[in-house]
Parts: structure tokens; sequence; C-alpha cells
């Protein structure tokens, strides 16, 4: 009768270790407070709602900055996977105003930072179909790799340079460079099916990768600037993610790119800290915990872990357990807290401790949609 039991206690022990196992690598079901759809209706809603370049002070913007040219990219692609119509249309007439009354906005192609607003038209045009948005979006990917015809000529001779290279004139070897560059060339390759935007793109990243990527598979955020920043490092792991999403199998730069990710998410993981964040700065466990590179490497890891770049059993639970704790920083309004502001880069490490934390700021409401997007995404 002990035995017997015993034999049905410990029956009952392997099974509960079993559910925990399994619950702990769901990437599907979700308690209602982390569910995917409401949180995504949430912080897209909020995203409509504000103003333009909403996380400065209130002033008339000059420009669209990236932090919005992202959250927009988000909001897009969640209304795509949701079949979200209502919300399709008030995103595409938040844009219709650059065509006339506030072209003054739309940003000049002449910086990578500026080149990447060319990724929600083109995201418009496939969700749309309308012409006029490929073409504005096209003029952006082409100009990477096109010298500003009213640039003086000895400018001209130093962008000369990256060309003869097969690399954009606007490359500076910075690691926020890796997303901004490689989003819009490899939007351009999924509307024209045109090989040459996917594979400048993936030869661009693996020359970063080559130049800045660090022996522990993170990168500083410049040569000048030895400090494993969050944010950075969170584009770098979004840059990479989106390329290899759309880069063919056949590509030779294929092999090197995923060994790369592959290296920076095994480092992610072993510096993921016990509530399932990161912090401002990565190794420094004194630094303050950063939801915007959180969410960006939260979305690297869904999408290794679904695309099989990854292992499940060994990088579903770290992904889970990000996502979990991101959402507690979300508040009703659909803002997240503890975004690190506008930040230069400075060889100073009290510097980035110092770094003030925003709630609201779209660095961080752009990846909590790829988040929502990469869980929903079949």
């Amino acid at each position: 009768m002990i035995n017997f039991l015993r034999s049905i206690l410990l029956g009952i022990a392997v099974s509960l270790v079993l559910y925990g196992q399994a619950q702990s690598i769901d990437l599907k079901n979700w308690p209602e407070k982390a569910n995917p759809t409401a949180i995504g209706r949430l912080v897209a809603q909020r995203f409509v709602e504000s103003p333009h370049n909403s996380f400065k002070p209130p002033a008339p913007p000059k420009s669209i900055t990236y932090p919005e040219v992202c959250t927009w990219y988000g909001a897009l692609k969640f209304a795509e996977i949701s079949q979200d119509k209502a919300l399709l249309g008030k995103l595409t007439q938040r844009f219709m105003p650059f065509f006339d009354t506030e072209k003054h906005l739309v940003p000049r192609p002449w910086h990578v930072d500026f080149c990447v607003f060319g990724t929600v038209p083109l995201e418009l045009y496939q969700q749309t179909k309308n012409k006029t948005f490929r073409k504005m979006g096209m003029r952006f990917a082409d100009a990477q790799w096109s010298i500003p015809i009213d640039s003086p000529q000895v400018v001209k001779d130093a962008y000369q340079k990256f060309l003869d290279k097969g690399l954009t004139w606007q490359t500076r070897y910075w690691i926020d460079d890796m997303y901004m560059i490689t989003m819009v060339q490899s939007k351009a390759f999924q509307v024209t099916g045109e090989r040459k935007y996917i594979e400048r793109a993936a030869h661009e990243m693996v020359v970063y990768l080559d130049t800045i990527q660090m022996d522990n598979g993170l990168f500083y955020h410049a040569p000048d600037a030895p400090f494993f920043w969050g944010r950075g490092n969170g584009w770098m792991a979004a840059g990479m993610s989106e390329l290899l999403s759309s880069l063919q199998t056949d590509n030779p730069n294929r092999p090197a790119i995923l060994a790369s990710y592959r290296k920076m998410m095994a480092s992610l993981k072993n510096y993921q800290r016990p509530d399932g964040l990161w912090g401002q700065l990565i190794d420094k466990p004194a630094s303050w915990v950063e939801t915007s590179g959180s969410a960006m490497f939260t979305y690297a890891l869904i999408t290794g872990v679904r695309n099989g770049w990854l292992d499940a059993q060994e990088y579903a639970p770290v992904a889970r357990k990000a996502w979990l704790a991101l959402v507690e920083y979300i508040n009703k309004d659909g803002d997240i807290a503890n975004v690190c502001e506008g930040t230069n880069r400075k060889n100073d490490y009290q510097y980035y401790l110092d770094r003030k934390q925003k709630t609201g700021d779209l660095h961080g409401q752009a990846p909590i949609l790829w988040c929502v997007y990469a869980l929903l995404k079949k």
C-alpha cells in the first residue's frame, strides 16, 4: 500500500514538473494581463491618438523621427496580424497629410536615421496596394545607395569609398544603423522582389558584425564608449532578426549573420536578470532596469524561437519570462515606463546610469508592438 501511494505521489510530482516545463516554453497561452492582442490594441491606440514625435517636449516637430517610424511600423504589423481594418485605416489617414499639408515633416533621405522613414510607406503599400506609398518608400530605399547630387565634391569622394565596397554611403559603424538600414532595405526587397536590396543589406550587416561585435556577442555603444548599452544592443538584435526573416537560405552571408545572432542571444540569456529583463548596461547588475532594450531583446528571442533559429527548450522560457516582466511596466494608458531617454555615446560609466527614465517614450512603445506581432504570428 505504501509503495502504491509512493508511486502515485511520484507520478503527480513528475506530472507537475512536466507541466511546469511545458508552461515555461509556451509562447501562445498567456494570463489576461499579458494577452498580446489586448496589449497590442492598447499600445497601438495610444500611438494613433498621440501627436507626431510625442516623446519630445511639446513643440512643432521639424520632421518625423525614427522612434515614431518604428512605432508606426509596429502598429501597422499589429493591424495586419490582427486583421484590424479600422486600425489600418487610422494609421493610413495619419500618413496622408505627408503628401500635402504636412510635406515639411517628411525627412530628407540624407542620413541613416532619416531613411528608415521609408519603411512606413512601403508597409502601407504592402497592406493597401496604393502605389503612391510604394513610390515614396522606394525613394528612401534607393537613396541609401545614391550619393546626394548636391553634396560637395570632397564629401562625394568620402562617400564613394563606401559605395566602392558595396556599402551604403551612410555607413558610420554605429550600432543602431543595423536596424535603420536593414529595415528599409528588407522592406524594399519584400515589395519589389529584387534581390539587390536584401543582398546589400546582408553584406552591410556582415561588415558591421565583423567590425563592432565583441567576443561575448554584444556591442559597445561606440569604440570610444566601451559600454554594453541596452537599447543600442537592442537595435542590433532587432536588426538581425528582421534581416534573417527576409534573407534567402542560399544567401552566402546568411550563415555568418545567423552565427552572430545566436552568439548574441546566448550572451543575452546569460545576462537576463532574475526579474526577466535586462539593465541599462547589460553586464552591470547595479544599473537600472531598462525596458526599450529589454523589449527589443524579447522581440529577437521570440522571432528566433518561432523561426527555429533558437532551441525552443532553451530560449522560449527566456522570452516568456521577459514578456511577462515587460507587461508589468505598461500602464492603463498604454505607456511603458523605464525607457531610457535619447542617448548619445560618452566614455563615462556614470553618464549611462544618470540617463532619465521616461514613460511613454516611443523608443519603448515601438518594440512592445514588435513583440505583439511576433507572438501573434503563426
